[in-house]
């Protein structure tokens, strides 16, 4: 979604705009194209996202990841003037909270539902 709406804001831009908007090292490596990387340029890997196979220890991980972007989605409303980006952003963020919200229901089903409870 971020990668759409930098692309949207960019379409049509001109090399030198792409350079005083610091985008030029992009804009030589992928054209107009959004690679999506983090704000260190480092592009964007699976490597990072574990799975434990432990539902408890799985769905904590989960939770965090939304928390993350949730935080990810505040942090970018605070860099922009644009009323249509902070709506398109406080959306992202409302849904990693129900995504949070159903995390944590699940986390409760399985403690509900299995004989974890005796490892807590």
């Amino acid at each position: 979604m971020i990668s759409t709406m930098i692309y949207q804001l960019t379409d049509g831009a001109t090399p030198e705009e792409l350079k005083a908007a610091g985008l030029d090292a992009n804009y030589t490596q992928f054209g107009h194209g959004i690679q999506p990387t983090d704000a260190n340029g480092v592009p964007f890997t699976t490597a990072y996202i574990n799975v434990f196979g432990d539902p408890v220890t799985d769905l904590h991980e989960d939770m965090a990841a939304e928390q993350k972007a949730l935080a990810t989605y505040y942090q970018l409303i605070n860099l922009t003037d644009d009323p249509d980006l902070k709506d398109v952003l406080s959306f992202l963020g409302q849904r990693e909270i129900t995504h949070y919200q159903r995390f944590g229901e699940a986390l409760m089903d399985v403690y509900d539902y299995t004989d974890c409870k005796k490892f807590f």
